[in-house]
C-alpha cells in the first residue's frame, strides 16, 4: 500500500524508479474503487506534441521531500499502457495495466470497473 498524508500533493513532483533514474512528473492518481486505496499513478513522459501519461503502480512506493520513488524500473515504466493527454481509461485497458506489471485483473463483484481517478 501507498501511504502519503494527502496524494494530491505529490502532483507534479518527480517520480524516479526503483534505481533513482527520474521518470517524470507525477500526474494523477488512480484508486482501487472497492478499497479506496490509491493504486497507480500516471506519470508524463514524452516532448511536447508527443506526451503520454503512462501508468505506473504505488504497490511499495516512498515519498521524500522532492520526489516519489516506485519500485519499478524505468524501462518497464515507459513501456506500460499509457493515455493521450486528453484521453480517458477505458474498462478495456484497466486489465492491460495490471497485467503489465504482473498482477491479476478482476473487475468488483457486480461487474464494475477497479480503477477511478480523484
Amino acid at each position: 500500500m501507498f501511504e502519503a498524508d494527502d496524494i494530491r500533493d505529490w502532483q507534479g513532483e518527480d517520480v524516479v524508479d526503483v534505481n533513482g533514474s527520474k521518470i517524470g512528473p507525477f500526474e494523477q492518481t488512480y484508486f482501487d474503487n472497492t478499497t479506496e486505496q490509491p493504486v497507480f499513478a500516471t506519470v508524463r513522459i514524452g516532448l511536447p506534441g508527443k506526451r503520454r501519461y503512462v501508468f505506473v503502480p504505488l504497490d511499495g512506493a516512498r515519498v521524500s521531500p522532492k520526489y516519489v520513488r516506485v519500485q519499478w524500473e524505468k524501462d518497464v515504466v515507459k513501456e506500460a499502457p499509457y493515455l493521450e493527454p486528453e484521453g480517458e481509461l477505458t474498462g478495456d485497458q484497466e486489465p492491460e495495466i495490471f497485467e503489465h506489471f504482473g498482477y491479476e485483473y478482476h473487475r468488483g463483484a457486480t461487474g464494475e470497473r477497479r480503477l477511478g481517478r480523484r
